[in-house]
């Protein structure tokens, strides 16, 4: 049996579930990921809650938060079949037990590994490569966020950047610059996903976030100088002699430039 369902992990869980009590699952896949095909059976799963959260106790319980944690950190990779490796991965696991996930060779466990690495290093590498932009917001974009109060004008100085990365990583960045940047509204715009994380004070969330909400955004008058100057220090503290672009390319990725104001000098 195919299970089509709904995207959310709430609705994957269900599939988990119905895979067990209802029939196996032979495929599991989102909307549009699934091309129907005549000779095999396929159902839609409406997302349960309480099946689901079911599998999230049984997960935790007879394995360990632990790999409840990892098969949620794998589950927001954009991996292909990710759907698949997981639910073979929670089979192996649960009848294996808690030493199951530490035979990291299996064929159950290495692209599960593989898969948590690769979401992992790309959230420490944004940790490191986003930039900032000094922007003016209408209060009311930010209002849920409980932001302070609105300037006069209606309108607050916020900071705000754009990501485009491989993977759902905004809820794993998000804690890292909640704790930087305490005092200091900010947005971080995951531009492919059309989400952002919203801050103030510590506390955030993630939100639908357009272009078109994105185009609500305008430059302070002192951004282009921010920007003049961080380039002006990039350009000035290389030294041209020990360049090298191999190694450039290695720590920072040439897919995280579009967003590097130090990388539009080239």
């Amino acid at each position: 049996m195919i299970y089509l369902y709904d995207g959310t992990f709430d609705g994957f869980l269900t599939c988990v579930y119905e895979h067990y009590y209802a029939e196996k699952a032979d495929g599991i896949h989102p909307p549009g990921a699934y091309q129907p095909d005549l000779l095999v059976a396929s159902r839609a799963v409406d997302t349960d809650e309480e099946k689901a959260g079911k599998v999230e106790a049984a997960i935790r319980d007879k394995i360990s938060p632990h790999a409840l944690a990892r098969v949620y950190r794998v589950f927001r990779t954009s991996v292909d079949e990710k759907e698949m490796l997981l639910l073979n991965y929670i089979r192996f696991c649960f009848k294996g037990g808690l030493g199951a996930t530490f035979l990291h060779t299996h064929p159950a466990v290495l692209p599960i590994d593989a898969a948590e690495l690769k979401i992992g290093n790309e959230a420490h590498r944004l940790c490191g490569l986003i930039r900032f932009s000094a922007v003016a917001a209408a209060d009311d974009m930010v209002s849920e966020s409980s932001i302070a109060p609105a300037h006069r004008n209606g309108q607050r100085e916020i900071l705000y950047a754009q990501v485009s990365p491989d993977h759902e990583v905004l809820e794993f960045i998000a804690p890292h610059f909640a704790d930087r940047f305490k005092n200091d509204p900010f947005i971080i715009h995951d531009t492919k996903r059309g989400k952002a994380v919203i801050a103030w004070q510590k506390r955030w969330h993630i939100a639908d976030f357009t272009e078109r909400d994105a185009a609500l955004l305008t430059n302070t008058a002192s951004e282009e100088a921010y920007r003049n100057m961080w380039r002006g220090y990039f350009d000035t503290l290389a030294i041209r002699e020990r360049t090298n672009p191999r190694c450039q390319r290695n720590l920072m990725p040439a897919r995280y430039w579009r967003y590097l104001p130090e990388m539009q000098l080239r």
